[in-house]
């Protein structure tokens, strides 16, 4: 590739191009117990937990939410979904110069929200002011520490029950034939919810971004036991963690369209628009992987909280295909393919 383009930034396949052409090459990938090769949403040394996230949503005010609640919430679940506790925050502040004093307030408001509901409070920081033009308002960049759950160890040592295993954090290549997929809520909220606050379609009456930190509810699953692997379906949507699900664990995965949970103003938005939902950025949801012995009860689980209650079982791994393939509602069958870029640039 000669040029970077917006796309190489959206989370899909150009954005894998990207990264095998100019950053990981020049990287030390193979450090620690879930190394930077692994691409999953933390990397993990000595039992340490850590992410980190720039964010750049235009708009930085959005219907249910707003680009500080975007920043807790992206981070604190990245480290959340691998099994661990997240701890601690940093962050950085990009802010172009004019940026109204109001609306610093409030994304700073946001932020101090966010993170107390979490439970996980900012430790650390930097501040910058560039030129007009330079940072489009305000970039807000979060680093995130996390450790070892409690929680996780009682999962692994009920999964250990049901199976023989080695795993010891929930990785996107721990799924084996057979285990469950759950989504935590209805896909798409968040990038149409966005796209249409920043175009005026008019749809953001209707549809709220799914913006929220998810530790709490993941704690709770966890305790269940039995899950084995864990993302947060964010750029590309729930076809790219799907499809990197696959890949990464060498299964193929079969799901239900009946099943995938959708917010029906989603739906109507999303066929006006000509966007597949599955391919749409959410920043409040989790796909789950779990064991075919504790998946009934890890639904229950999380159906009994705010953050889970349209939590659906869609589909399960399989041996028998490669990638992804979903049953339509119409009875027919076809591959979803991970996404060449998001559809909606500029949603997180």
């Amino acid at each position: 590739m000669s040029k970077i383009l917006m796309s190489h930034g959206a989370g899909g396949e150009k954005m894998k191009q990207l990264l095998d052409t100019f950053i990981l090459p020049k990287l030390r990938s193979d450090i620690g117990d879930v190394p930077l090769s692994a691409l999953d949403d933390s990397g993990i040394i000595d039992d340490i937990v850590f992410t980190i996230d720039g964010h750049t949503v235009k708009p930085i005010f959005f219907p249910g939410g707003d680009i500080g609640s975007l920043a807790v919430a992206g981070t604190v679940n990245d480290i959340a979904v691998m099994g661990a506790r997240p701890v601690a925050l940093a962050l950085s502040l990009v802010i172009e110069e004019g940026l109204d004093g109001q609306d610093l307030e409030k994304i700073m408001d946001s932020i101090s929200l966010a993170s107390e509901k979490a439970g996980v409070p900012v430790m650390a920081g930097d501040t910058k002011v560039v030129e007009r033009g330079a940072a489009d308002k305000i970039v807000v960049t979060t680093a995130g520490i996390g450790v070892r759950s409690n929680a996780l160890d009682i999962n692994i040592k009920k999964l250990k029950k049901i199976r023989h295993t080695h795993i010891r954090w929930l990785r996107d290549s721990n799924l084996q034939p057979g285990d469950k997929i759950i989504v935590s809520g209805t896909v798409g909220d968040h990038g149409i919810a966005v796209l249409s606050c920043r175009e005026g379609y008019g749809f953001e009456s209707e549809i709220l971004s799914d913006v929220c930190s998810l530790n709490s509810m993941i704690e709770k699953a966890l305790h269940v036991g039995g899950i084995v692997s864990m993302k947060d379906p964010t750029r590309g949507g729930l076809a790219n963690t799907l499809n990197e699900f696959a890949e990464k664990s060498g299964v193929g995965i079969e799901i239900d369209e009946e099943f995938i949970p959708l917010n029906p103003a989603v739906i109507i938005a999303c066929g006006l628009l000509g966007l597949d939902p599955l391919e749409i950025g959410n920043e409040g949801k989790v796909v789950i992987g779990v064991a075919p012995e504790k998946a009934d009860e890890v639904l229950a689980c999380l159906r009994a909280t705010e953050e889970g209650k349209n939590a659906a079982l869609i589909g399960q791994a399989s041996s028998e295909i490669k990638g992804v393939v979903m049953k339509t509602s119409v009875g027919g069958r076809r591959v979803v393919e991970p996404p060449i870029g998001d559809p909606i640039p500029r949603i997180c």
